[in-house]
């Protein structure tokens, strides 16, 4: 667990790296987090932790403001349409299974 005095110097460290960012332009990620706590800190935390201690602190994960110029709309539609089922897979399965761990009894 880090102590509140800990948590002090993680949020300062957090804030001077975006002001040295220039702002909110380069998104800071659990794992970023994870390393820089590790490194300024001496502490480990999983990716998962990281996440709790900052909603626990009044932190929020937020998603960039606004997609990319760059971004293909119809290469994204084609991609989700043609792709991404395979990658996807059936929800069920085609034949009927067993969850049993021993074979079925063929009597």
């Amino acid at each position: 667990m880090l102590s509140d005095d800990l948590f002090g110097v993680l949020e300062r460290e957090l804030l001077k790296s975006r002001v040295a960012r220039g702002g909110s332009h380069q998104t800071r990620t659990m794992s970023r987090i994870k390393t820089l706590i590790g490194r300024r800190l001496h502490k480990s935390y999983t990716v998962q932790g990281v996440a709790a201690l900052l909603k626990r602190h009044g932190w929020s994960c937020q998603g960039p403001a606004r997609r990319t110029i760059e971004r293909d709309e119809a290469a994204v539609a084609g991609w989700v349409k043609e792709t991404w089922p395979d990658v996807e897979g059936p929800w069920r399965r085609s034949t009927p299974g067993s969850s049993a761990k021993a074979r079925p009894d063929s009597r």
